[in-house]
C-alpha cells in the first residue's frame, strides 16, 4: 500500500499548533458574537413598538367614583368608550321605549346571549359602549329625557344618546330607534 499524502502541506511548519487552535476558536467566537450583536437590532424590529402595544392593551378605568346618571369617555383602540352609570330612572325608560325601536330585544345585533335583556349589560346600572353612530361613525351626545323632549320635538324621548349630525337615536343601552340612519349597534359588555 502506498503512503498518503496530504494535499497541501505548507511550506513553514506550525511552531504552536495549541496556540493556533486557540487563536481560530478565539476569533471564531468573536466573529459570532459580532454576528449577533449586528442581527439584534434586525430581530428587535420584529416586535411592536410601545404605540402598536398601548392601542391593542386593555384599558383599566376605576368606576367606584363614577356617579349616578354621569357619562365617562374614554379611548380605547383608538375608538371612544361611553361608561355610564344608569340611574334607576334610565333603567326604566329602556322598557317605556320598547314600541319605538328598531331590535328592541337585541335579535339582530350582535350581542352575547345573556346581555340580550333591555339593560345590555352585566351590572345593570353601567353601561360600557363604544361612543361612535353606527351610521357614519359619528360621535353621539347624550340627553336626558327634559332635554330630548325640548331640542327633538319628539314626546316618545326618553333619554339616551342622539347624533346630530344625522338625527339618529339611541336610548340608555345603546338600542337604535326606529326611522333613524342608523342600524343596530354593535357595543362592549361590562
Amino acid at each position: 500500500m502506498s503512503e498518503v499524502l496530504p494535499a497541501f502541506i505548507p511550506p513553514n511548519a506550525v511552531e504552536n499548533p495549541k496556540r493556533r487552535k486557540m487563536l481560530i476558536a478565539g476569533t471564531s467566537a468573536l466573529a459570532g458574537a459580532g454576528a449577533v450583536m449586528a442581527g439584534f437590532p434586525f430581530v428587535a424590529s420584529w416586535q411592536p413598538s410601545e404605540r402598536a402595544k398601548a392601542i391593542a392593551a386593555p384599558v383599566e378605568v376605576d368606576i367606584s367614583q363614577l356617579e349616578v346618571g354621569a357619562l365617562l369617555t374614554v379611548l380605547w383602540q383608538g375608538k371612544v368608550v361611553f361608561i355610564l352609570k344608569r340611574s334607576p330612572e334610565m333603567l326604566e325608560s329602556l322598557n317605556k321605549v320598547k314600541d319605538f325601536l328598531r331590535d328592541p330585544d337585541s335579535k339582530e345585533s350582535s350581542q352575547p346571549e345573556k346581555l340580550t335583556a333591555p339593560a345590555r349589560a352585566i351590572k345593570e346600572d353601567i353601561l360600557v359602549m363604544l361612543g361612535i353612530c353606527t351610521h357614519f361613525g359619528c360621535a353621539p351626545s347624550m340627553h336626558n329625557a327634559v332635554e330630548g323632549k325640548a331640542a327633538f320635538g319628539d314626546n316618545s324621548w326618553e333619554g339616551g344618546f342622539f347624533c346630530a349630525c344625522h338625527g339618529s337615536k339611541f336610548d340608555y343601552s345603546g338600542r337604535v330607534y326606529k326611522g333613524v340612519p342608523a342600524h343596530n349597534a354593535r357595543r362592549l359588555s361590562c
